[in-house]
């Protein structure tokens, strides 16, 4: 309190140098609104109509500049949350860092925003490592360019002029293929940490290069990342995971140093053959699923990055003498309270991160009922899928998968003969119990009294 206070006596706030935007016509830009999704411009148009400024914002207007369609859209207003929620039945206003609005139309959810001020030591609540706590000081629509993190987030669209207000030259650098911060680089990553993780994706997305000034700082502070919450860390890596350029994003994380704080033991995966190869097909087919827009389980994702850790303390338990499948059960709940520090990974995905990696051993049981009992299992494509991938990683022989395959397509009578035919499964070694031998001596005198008692 007092620290703030004295900031408000000695850091007068000086008046902010005015920045004429840019106002780039459809002419030089080409995004039609024919392009934006019906719901984006039905939002602007009814704000603009109560005498509100309203434009789509950052992603969208960035990857229609590059030619990406977009995934979804974001609305900047001059209008206050409650003041755009009384204007849309279907609203609701979000957030406690940051108040925004969602509003629904049809089965889009667009995501409205008021202009907010720049963040200084005067209107931001800080943490001790100068990671912003809230901000909902509203301001103009310059002020919210610029607190915006990156220059090609920073572009405003107006649906009705078919203009692009450009604050930062954002256009030029989209042309340049340069990811560039807005202010200080350093200062805007203790802001929010997140914007490094951030970086990554963008550059790797959309085959930008990390402006120099805003590359260097990023492996000294990747730091600041051990304060962000897990639940927002799971968020947007979920977000790089399902960029469509999953693969490039962690190869990329991994060369800043950033996977350090999130996924370590990406060098552990990455140096080892069988591992590489196995996230690498992974990670592969998640980003051609992406981009075909297929349907994405993180919980199958989280279990081909993570597979690896639980062999690993599997092993070491079996090695040890646990049984198998308890063993099983004990390394996966090892490395996922392991990971839950990093990443809040919620319960539901664990749920199916676990079932998956349960099913892999009932696979070797191919005789008797077993095989019926497994393929009517509500896992068992994702635990085909999975073990699929292991062997086409090398880790299992082909044969496997191609035999479950077979059995799950088959009619009654081909099953049966494909289990008549398929090999014993290997019965795990177990150590025999020696049983307590009773003294001669205790024997005979138990037989003698018990001789002289039925005497």
């Amino acid at each position: 309190m007092i620290r703030k206070l004295l900031r408000k006596v000695f850091n007068r706030r000086a008046q902010p140098v005015r920045h004429e935007p840019a106002l780039i016509p459809v002419e030089r830009h080409h995004i039609r609104r024919e392009q934006l999704s019906p719901a984006a411009r039905k939002v602007c148009t009814a704000l603009q109509e109560k005498g509100h400024k309203a434009y789509v914002v950052g992603g969208a207007v960035r990857d229609l500049l590059i030619g990406h369609p977009p995934k979804d859209y974001d609305v900047a207003t001059s209008a206050t949350p409650e003041e755009v929620r009384a204007l849309f039945r279907r609203s609701r206003i979000i957030g406690r860092r940051f108040k925004i609005v969602h509003v629904l139309s049809g089965p889009e959810t667009i995501e409205v925003s008021t202009f907010r001020a720049s963040q200084d030591a005067n209107n931001a609540d800080t943490d001790e490592h100068g990671r912003v706590l809230r901000d909902n000081v509203y301001g103009s629509q310059e002020e919210d360019a610029t607190r915006r993190d990156f220059t090609v987030n920073a572009l405003y669209y107006d649906p009705t002029t078919e203009t692009i207000v450009d604050y930062h030259h954002g256009v030029a650098d989209v042309r340049q293929k340069t990811l560039r911060m807005i202010g200080d680089p350093r200062t805007r990553y203790r802001e929010d940490p997140v914007r490094m993780l951030r970086a990554v994706r963008l550059a790797a997305k959309l085959g930008l290069e990390i402006d120099p000034a805003a590359r260097h700082p990023i492996r000294d502070m990747g730091v600041l990342l051990e304060n962000v919450p897990a639940a927002r860390l799971f968020d947007e890596m979920l977000k790089l995971l399902f960029s469509g350029y999953s693969l490039k994003c962690l190869q990329q994380l991994r060369e800043e140093g950033l996977h350090r704080g999130l996924l370590p033991l990406l060098d552990v995966i990455l140096e080892q053959p069988l591992g590489k190869r196995f996230v690498t097909l992974a990670l592969e087919n998640t980003d051609e699923r992406v981009r075909q827009d297929k349907p994405v389980s993180p919980g199958f994702l989280f279990a081909t990055l993570l597979w690896h850790e639980v062999l690993a303390a599997w092993e070491r338990k079996t090695a040890a003498g646990g049984h198998s499948q308890p063993a099983l059960f004990e390394a996966m709940d090892e490395v996922l309270d392991m990971q839950a520090g990093k990443l809040a990974i919620t319960r539901r995905i664990a749920g199916d991160i676990k079932d998956i990696w349960a099913l892999q051993p009932r696979f070797d049981r191919r005789t008797g009922r077993m095989p019926y009992r497994l393929i009517e299992q509500p896992r068992f494509r994702a635990g085909w899928d999975f073990l699929r991938l292991r062997a086409q990683a090398g880790e299992i022989p082909m044969e496997i998968p191609d035999w479950w395959d077979r059995f799950a397509h088959a009619g009654h009578d081909e099953r049966d003969e494909l289990i008549r035919q398929a090999p014993a499964e290997a019965a795990p070694a177990r150590k025999r119990r020696r049983r307590k031998r009773k003294p001669a001596d205790a024997g005979i005198a138990q037989g003698g009294e018990a001789g002289a008692e039925a005497a």
